[in-house]
């Protein structure tokens, strides 16, 4: 029992930083129909700059805390900056081109920003500084530290004042209007080039919160940290049911969950071969299932194509 319960924490915790990640890639899918696979690297570009600002504040003697809040909001402002960046450069040139075009525009802008990093930060892992409160706590035998709480909760409060902003204030009803129909939305007056430009910024805001939560869930960073972790984001929000604010946290949890189990007990089972080096095996076979299945997610519609 405390092996199942150590796992459900486990999952709990990656997939809470897997739905933060995958809200960005549904809100930019929702607006503009776009997958952006460079998404993936501005977590990793969120995780990078608060390592560096946390490293270079970690004697000054502000409490621990204080020191991870500013490193947080030095990642948030290069992450927004990137991700309207992207938007302006990469993508608006492109709305009006075959899906094809800004697809592959997206993988190019995610190889750039990995060499772009890997220039400034090099090859090597960088840890995460041990400034944080290190208590565990015991629920039912399994064991749950303060950092992992933290993030559950943290996450979760993120994801409740998402869904506020989008269905209760007037940018979120803009928002909307933009996804449904851009062109009678410019009619009624909304800019959606500012829209879609915000829309960028707070996926990227987000996308920051999950890259200092992965760096200090697993005390490193990597240039090369963002691909596999926007693959199974990307999953995520395809298990959801992707343009879904609510299927994007739901398939974040899920994948987490079903990642966390899989390897615990499946790679037992096995003998080990399919154990944790292993479990993204179980995240891609659920995006191959979900895919053959149920294209449309788990609550996800299924919405004609306009013309």
């Amino acid at each position: 029992m405390d092996i199942f319960v150590q796992q459900i924490i486990n999952g709990l915790v990656l997939g809470s930083i897997y739905a933060l990640v995958a809200l960005g890639y549904t809100m930019v899918y929702g607006i503009m129909g776009l997958i952006n696979f460079a998404h993936g690297e501005v977590v990793m570009i969120g995780a990078m700059v608060a390592i560096t600002v946390i490293k270079l504040l970690a004697d000054s003697g502000l409490p621990g805390v204080v020191i991870v809040l500013i490193g947080l909001f030095a990642a948030a402002v290069a992450c927004m900056a990137v991700g309207f960046t992207i938007e302006r450069v990469a993508y608006r040139p492109l709305r009006k081109a075959p899906k094809l075009a800004p697809l592959i525009t997206a993988i190019g802008v995610s190889i750039v920003l990995q060499n772009v990093a890997m220039l400034v930060w090099g090859r090597n892992y960088h840890s995460f500084p041990p400034i944080l409160p290190t208590s565990q706590h015991e629920i039912l035998g399994a064991t749950i530290t303060s950092l992992q709480v933290a993030i559950v909760l943290i996450a979760a409060l993120t994801m409740a004042g998402l869904m506020l902003l989008v269905h209760r204030t007037r940018l979120g009803r803009a928002m909307r209007a933009t996804s449904e129909n851009p062109a009678i939305a410019q009619l009624m007056g909304v800019d959606i080039d500012r829209i879609i430009s915000l829309t960028f910024v707070i996926g990227s805001a987000l996308a920051a919160l999950a890259g200092l939560m992965v760096s200090a869930n697993y005390s490193i960073a990597h240039y090369y940290m963002g691909f596999i972790l926007g693959l199974k984001a990307f999953t995520a929000a395809v298990l959801g049911g992707i343009g879904n604010l609510a299927g994007a946290m739901l398939g974040g949890i899920l994948l987490g969950l079903i990642e966390s189990l899989g390897a615990g007990y499946i790679g037992d089972l096995t003998g080990g071969f399919l154990g944790s080096h292993y479990q993204d095996v179980f995240a891609f076979f659920v995006l191959i299932c979900v895919l053959v299945f149920r294209p449309s997610g788990l609550v996800g519609e299924k919405v004609a194509e306009r013309a």
